[in-house]
C-alpha cells in the first residue's frame, strides 16, 4: 500500500509535467488503443498487468491531490470565510474549487517542479530504476507535509499505528504522514476560519442590537449586516489579504 501510493505520487507529478511539456513546445499527444490478444511472452502479461494497475491508480490521483497537497487548508478557508459573509451561494462552488485547485498549483510549483527534474526526468531518461525514482519523486512532496504537520499529531498516528517509534523523519511511513498531515491542516484551516469569522461576528451583533433598540424586531438583522459584511470586505482589500496570507502560511 504503502508503495502504491508512492507510485500514484510519481504519477501526478508525471502527468503534469507531460502535460506542461506539451503545452509549451506544441508536441501532439500520441493516441492510446487497448485490446486484448492471446499473448506467448510472459513479459508482456506482466506489462499488461502494470498499465492496468497504473490506469487503477490514477483513480485515486483526485484523493492524493487533496490530501497531500495545500488544497484541503484553502478550500475550507474560503467555505469558512463565504459562511463568515453570508452569502451562500456567492461565490459558487465551482469558482471556490477552480481558485483553490489553482492556488494549490502556485504552492506546490516548486515542490512539483523538483520531484520532476530530480524523479521523473531521469526515469523516462533511462538513468534511474523506477524504485529511485520513486522515491526521488516522493521525496519533496514529503518534506512539504512534514514541513507543516505538527509534531504532535505525527506522534499520535505513530501510536496508533502500532509501530516502532521512528529515529527520523525519513524511517516515518508516508501512510502515517498522510492522516498526520491532513488534520493538522484541518486544525491549521480552522484556526484560520476562526480568525475570519470575528469581524463579521461583531457586525451581525451590533446589526441584531440595533434592530432591537429600534423595535423593529420583524426586519432580519441579516439585510441590515450583509451589505456592512460586503462593504468592510471590499474596504480592506479582503481577497488580497486572504489570499496573501494563506500562500505565506505555506512558506
Amino acid at each position: 500500500m504503502n508503495r502504491s501510493l508512492s507510485v500514484l505520487s510519481a504519477l501526478i507529478v508525471l502527468l503534469l509535467s507531460v502535460g506542461a511539456a506539451a503545452q509549451t513546445s506544441g508536441v501532439t499527444l500520441p493516441t492510446v488503443n487497448l485490446g486484448f490478444k492471446t499473448v506467448d511472452n510472459p513479459q508482456e502479461v506482466v506489462s499488461a498487468v502494470k498499465i492496468v494497475l497504473m490506469m487503477t491508480m490514477l483513480t485515486l490521483a483526485p484523493a492524493a491531490l487533496i490530501l497531500m497537497t495545500s488544497f484541503t487548508r484553502i478550500i475550507i478557508v474560503l467555505s469558512f470565510l463565504r459562511q463568515a459573509l453570508g452569502v451562500q451561494q456567492m461565490p459558487p462552488n465551482q469558482l471556490l474549487v477552480g481558485l483553490a485547485l489553482f492556488l494549490t498549483f502556485f504552492i506546490m510549483g516548486p515542490t512539483f517542479t523538483e520531484a520532476n527534474t530530480n524523479g521523473v526526468q531521469p526515469y523516462i531518461a533511462g538513468k534511474i530504476s523506477q524504485d529511485e525514482a520513486i522515491d526521488k519523486t516522493l521525496a519533496p512532496i514529503r518534506r512539504f507535509m512534514f514541513h507543516q504537520t505538527r509534531p504532535q499529531d505525527l506522534a499520535l498516528f505513530v501510536k496508533l499505528g502500532k509501530i516502532q517509534e521512528p529515529k527520523n523523519l525519513a524511517e516515518v511511513p508516508t501512510l502515517v504522514l498522510i492522516p498526520s498531515f491532513v488534520i493538522s491542516e484541518l486544525k491549521t484551516a480552522f484556526q484560520i476560519g476562526f480568525i475570519i469569522f470575528l469581524p463579521f461576528l461583531v457586525i451581525d451583533m451590533v446589526a441584531a442590537s440595533v434592530l432591537m433598540a429600534m423595535g423593529m424586531m420583524m426586519l432580519p438583522p441579516v439585510v441590515i449586516s450583509l451589505p456592512l459584511k460586503l462593504m468592510l470586505f471590499i474596504l480592506v482589500d479582503g481577497w488580497s489579504l486572504l489570499i496573501g496570507s494563506m500562500v505565506t502560511s505555506f512558506g
